[in-house]
């Protein structure tokens, strides 16, 4: 699956001859001029990478990144700046920046930073799982639709955990018994349904789109609507 790169420059040369190299290496890449506007898509689309220019109009990069932070985003992020001070590198890794390189840059150090975060990402987050704008740390038992935070019991947690475990895998209403409430749960079968229910309401409650499916007849599937 193609790495997802979100890009904000407002130097629309730049902002296009990074988003060609990128494309070249098999990235899918978004490019925004405004910092409003990158920092809405950051929130809606969940890339794997930013590349966030300091200086941007609209909101500043550094600003991006304390914004994204606060809410509990770790998407890996490189600031590209002209500033070249110790105390603006110090400034931009305060904010939340994962790294940092100055322009003028040549693309070949561009692509390995960002092969780089890339990869020491995926390392950290073995115990993060993400469907869409869902997001599940596993380490920390949060859950985010977007940047909204969602509180779930621990059962609530334990049946995402194992529908997001298996997207677009059609379970069964044994198997999510038997892996969630355990082979000698004695209990009413219509469990499932009413923890389904719960995690609906909570999962939908600013009216967003269904994730969890009803197959009829056999179980649950986590899956897009169509």
């Amino acid at each position: 699956m193609k790495h997802h790169i979100l890009v904000v420059e407002d130097e629309a040369k730049l902002a296009q001859f990074i988003k060609l190299e990128l494309e070249y290496e098999g990235y899918e890449v978004t490019v925004h001029h405004d910092g409003l506007e990158g920092l809405a898509t950051a929130r809606e689309k969940n890339p794997d990478l930013i590349l966030l220019d300091w200086m941007l109009p609209g909101v500043s990069g550094v600003e991006i990144c304390h914004r994204l932070r606060q809410t509990g985003d770790k998407v890996p992020i490189i600031l590209l700046t002209a500033k070249d001070e110790i105390s603006d590198r110090v400034a931009g890794l305060d904010a939340g920046a994962d790294d940092y390189i100055v322009k003028p840059f040549s693309i070949e150090e561009l692509l390995a930073r960002i092969r780089a975060n890339l990869r020491r990402n995926q390392e950290e987050d073995s115990n993060l799982l993400q469907f869409t704008d869902l997001r599940l740390d596993r380490s920390s038992r949060e859950v985010y639709r977007g940047s909204r935070r969602i509180e779930l019991t621990a059962k609530e947690f334990d049946l995402l955990e194992y529908l997001i475990s298996h997207p677009r895998q059609v379970l069964t209403r044994d198997q999510i018994l038997e892996r969630v409430w355990g082979y000698d749960f004695m209990g009413d079968s219509n469990i499932i349904e009413v923890y389904v229910r719960y995690l609906r309401l909570k999962l939908e409650a600013n009216n967003e789109s269904r994730l969890i499916q009803t197959v009829r007849s056999v179980g649950y599937v986590m899956r897009e609507d169509k």
